[in-house]
């Protein structure tokens, strides 16, 4: 049987259901402040979000990486924007707590191949083949 998924002791349904102030009561204290301050970019971008999930959109594009994921994302689906395209999140229950920017990586990993323009002279004379 899978286990069932928790946060702080609490269930999702319960996590759906509690207000937004309890619910800042078991995130860490930076996203914490984060969401007490509530900045204008913030309240707007809940606003929106509602607008959105009441007319049955489960897809929204946003350049809200700081945007700390709340309970009511649940289940919704977000383009966020990570400096040169759109990276599609699909919000679940472990990444409560945390920032959208966290799931939309704007570096990729570099991989190097043999020698090309610019190398040294030593490695110049090595095999391509």
């Amino acid at each position: 049987m899978a286990k069932k998924f928790t946060f702080k002791g609490k269930s999702v349904e319960e996590l759906k259901a509690m207000p937004l102030a309890d619910f800042l009561k078991l995130i860490p204290a930076h996203q914490r402040r984060t969401l007490e301050r509530m900045s204008a970019k913030i309240k707007h971008f809940l606003e929106h979000m509602r607008q959105k999930k009441a007319k049955g959109k489960k897809l929204l594009k946003t350049h809200m990486r700081e945007m700390v994921i709340l309970p009511e994302m649940l289940d919704l689906e977000f383009m966020v924007y990570n400096g040169k395209e759109w990276a599609r999140v699909v919000i679940q229950p472990p990444m409560l707590g945390k920032r959208l920017g966290n799931y939309a990586i704007t570096t990729k990993l570099v991989k190097h191949s043999g020698p090309g323009v610019g190398a040294t002279r030593g490695s110049k004379s090595v095999e391509l083949k």
